[in-house]
């Protein structure tokens, strides 16, 4: 059995016109996994041919704000497109459930205005939280999610996820510098997706606040190294800072193929990969 993994935003908190913000979606037989939630992911979902309704779970990494900032979005969706009174779930690291009572307090009045205009609306959402640290294991429509410590400090806890199924298996790491907890959740992996960053042309911007990502993101040459450690197929590269400039995709490319013998795999929004 096949899982295609569908880059929805490969964008950054930098705002792009052409790239939406972080989202990854895994998809199997019978099973539809949704990792962050980044600026514009409803949009890119639906060019992906899938409305909220037929998301299984969503599995935000970690709390920052360009990864969650539309998670409003599926939850208000999700529901007002239910055709009949429909659980989401939510799987993410500790202090998910305080970020999604916020987003649902939040919501309040949106939902007491569609409760009241609507007949056959008579709750709000209904979102159903877990919270996971690393090796805990859950099972989500057939497939097989588990979680793995990774190292975004100071944004902590965070996790990445590894999703199992009919013998295949995909890392989805999200932001995160190289950690032995995240080299052992890719070993063996048929694909693992990391968000990366050029450090060589972030450090050329004079801008303190912007060089600060540098200690806390894996670099494209160290999500190579964690790849080739953990014995991945396919390192497939996301969340690029700076965004790929037209023409520049070799050059991205070759800082990972120096370090990596397997399939790179990098593009805009809407990018496939079947594994």
């Amino acid at each position: 059995m096949t899982m295609t993994v569908t880059l929805l935003g490969t964008g950054s908190p930098i705002p792009d016109p052409n790239r939406a913000g972080p989202a990854t979606l895994v998809r199997g037989e019978g099973f539809a996994l949704l990792a962050d939630c980044g600026r514009g992911v409803l949009v890119r979902l639906a060019a992906a041919g899938l409305f909220p309704t037929g998301l299984d779970a969503v599995l935000p990494t970690h709390l920052h704000s360009d990864h969650i900032t539309d998670l409003n979005d599926v939850i208000t969706t999700h529901w007002v497109m239910s055709a009949a009174p429909a659980t989401l779930r939510v799987i993410g690291p500790p202090g998910t459930a305080e970020v999604v009572d916020a987003m649902l307090a939040a919501l309040s009045r949106d939902v007491g205005y569609r409760i009241d205009h609507h007949d056959d609306l008579t709750r709000g959402p209904d979102v159903q939280v877990t919270e996971v640290r690393g090796g805990d294991s859950l099972e989500i429509a057939g497939a097989t999610v588990i979680a793995g410590d990774t190292d975004h400090r100071p944004v902590a806890p965070t996790v990445g996820y590894r999703i199992e199924h009919g013998g295949r298996s995909v890392v989805l790491a999200g932001d995160s510098v190289p950690c032995e907890s995240l080299t052992a959740l890719c070993t063996g992996a048929d694909a693992y997706v990391q968000t990366v960053i050029r450090d060589d042309l972030v450090r050329l911007v004079p801008s303190a606040r912007l060089n600060d990502i540098c200690d806390y993101h894996s670099s494209v040459a160290d999500a190579a190294r964690t790849a080739t450690d953990a014995g991945v197929a396919t390192l497939v590269l996301t969340h690029y800072v700076p965004a790929i400039a037209p023409g520049q995709e070799d050059e991205w490319r070759a800082l990972a193929t120096a370090h990596f013998s397997g399939r790179v795999v990098l593009g805009d929004d809407l990018t496939s990969v079947e594994v």
